[in-house]
């Protein structure tokens, strides 16, 4: 096994550049949640680096047979694995991995509920958007216009492994993102801060793309007034607006709440369809 103890080492540039992300670009798999929800995901792990005191634990152990032989993996100095590690403590193992191919659309759902990122720059946010939205049972994300990338290392790690799970699209602007939702008759659904339909009173179980804007000017005008529906999260009046990923959580579980209604109502009118009928009385013919 190799051994890096030099901050130029080449591999070391490779996990320099991978940090960046952008389209096209691998991933950075930085800690053991993160390079185990990989493997679990099936994700191809190129190469794998690991602090040299940390190889025998039992984690690391553990986490490297579950890999498999024919990954590629070297120890490295505590100096080499701060070069390496963007965060400010380093972790015992960083990786590189394939970015997963986008095979699966958002909206294979019977019902399908999708959330569209839009313009949502801070990848710390957008990851948290995608957690949240497996956590909430949503179908998928769709992220839009000038969004982060969903698969650099803060985004991965806002996410802790959602991204690598849950089918992710790519739009190059709201209006794509829109415009394929309705090819699914999804109903669009807009968030806005005031003047919307109170989030309780909104319809969320049949199929809908739920639209976040970014954290500063919010949805485009023209994206708001095209939507079916404009929806607001009540909040006191000196509050000018939510976090984009704690509207998101908000309007998800609220999504969640009434599918998981509507689930159990269709059960039970099932369950109600099934069930004979009661059995007549007996009447004998009168002579």
């Amino acid at each position: 096994m190799q051994r890096i103890t030099s901050r130029q080492n080449a591999i070391v540039a490779r996990y320099r550049e991978a940090s960046r992300g952008g389209a096209g670009q691998p991933l950075l798999l930085d800690g053991t949640h993160l390079v185990s929800e990989a493997v679990a995901a099936g994700i191809h792990l190129q190469h794998v680096l690991i602090a040299a005191d940390a190889l025998e634990t039992p984690e690391i152990t553990e986490l490297l047979a579950q890999a498999g032989s024919r990954v590629e993996v070297a120890t490295a100095s505590s100096s080499v694995m701060d070069a390496v590690s963007p965060v400010r403590s380093s972790s015992p193992i960083v990786a590189i991995g394939s970015r997963p191919p986008e095979t699966r659309s958002p909206f294979e759902a019977a019902s399908p509920l999708v959330v569209v990122a839009c313009d949502v720059q801070d990848p710390g946010n957008l990851g948290a958007i995608i957690r949240v939205a497996e956590a909430a049972g949503a179908s998928g994300v769709i992220v839009a216009g000038a969004s982060a990338d969903p698969f650099g290392w803060k985004a991965l790690r806002g996410s802790m492994g959602s991204a690598l799970r849950l089918p992710i699209a790519t739009a190059a602007s709201v209006d794509d993102a829109v415009d394929e939702a309705r090819a699914h008759h999804a109903q669009i659904v807009a968030t806005v801060p005031r003047d919307g339909v109170p989030l309780h009173e909104s319809h969320l179980a049949r199929p809908t793309a739920l639209l976040i804007g970014s954290e500063g000017p919010g949805l485009p005008a023209h994206v708001i007034h095209a939507a079916d529906v404009r929806v607001t999260v009540p909040m006191e009046p000196q509050v000018e607006s939510l976090n984009a990923a704690v509207a998101a959580a908000v309007l998800l579980y609220e999504a969640y709440r009434q599918r998981n209604l509507a689930a159990q109502a269709a059960s039970e009118d099932s369950a109600a369809h099934r069930r004979p009928a009661a059995a007549r009385p007996y009447r004998p013919a009168s002579a």
